[in-house]
């Protein structure tokens, strides 16, 4: 009986081993082909030792607020990026946000500033309209929006965005479309 369960476990093993393909053979091409932790990823240097890392920060943008270029979106209702520079501006906290002096809808026209979307007068867990009230939650701008820095791609972009509206380059609509295509039952 001991031999029978023996070789029934030996059967067992070579029949795991057929199935999920694993062989001697199969195990030195996987080994030659494995790459060390080095070599994956961009940066190429050991992930266990920061000592000799030195990250490459950029230049942000200088131009005033308002003597700027307004950025393209990466794709459609994606946080804009901020064009301009954010000296005196920052720390951003809930009772003092500079960013809010020009983006508000009321002021951004005339300012040539881009207005808040209406989703940021929106609880969006309780689906209220604030009445013009900012979200409580949205007064960290930063938590979204970055300033845009000229630094070298370490891997070609090749994305693509596909707007469905020329508009849609340059501002958001994500209220209005957010329940597109969803019907109640």
């Amino acid at each position: 009986m001991k031999e029978f369960c023996r070789k029934g476990w030996i059967a067992v093993g070579i029949a795991g081993i057929l199935v999920f393909g694993i062989s001697p053979v199969h195990a030195d091409e996987k080994k030659q082909k494995a790459k060390s932790e080095e070599e994956l990823g961009i940066r190429k240097e050991t992930l266990y030792d920061e000592s000799k890392v030195v990250p490459h920060h950029g230049e942000y943008g200088r131009e005033k607020p308002g003597e700027s270029k307004r950025i393209e979106r990466a794709f459609e209702n994606s946080p804009p990026l901020i064009p301009h520079d954010l000296t005196g501006m920052l720390p951003i906290a809930e009772t003092n946000n500079s960013c809010l002096n020009c983006h508000m809808p009321e002021h951004a026209k005339s300012l040539g500033a881009t207005a808040l979307p209406k989703s940021h007068f929106v609880d969006m867990d309780t689906g209220h309209d604030l009445k013009g009230k900012l979200d409580g939650k949205r007064y960290n701008c930063m938590q979204c929006h970055v300033p845009q820095v000229n630094i070298p791609e370490p891997i070609k972009n090749t994305f693509k965005a596909e707007y469905r509206t020329k508009k849609s380059k340059t501002s958001s609509d994500l209220l209005d479309s957010l329940n597109e295509g969803v019907t109640a039952e």
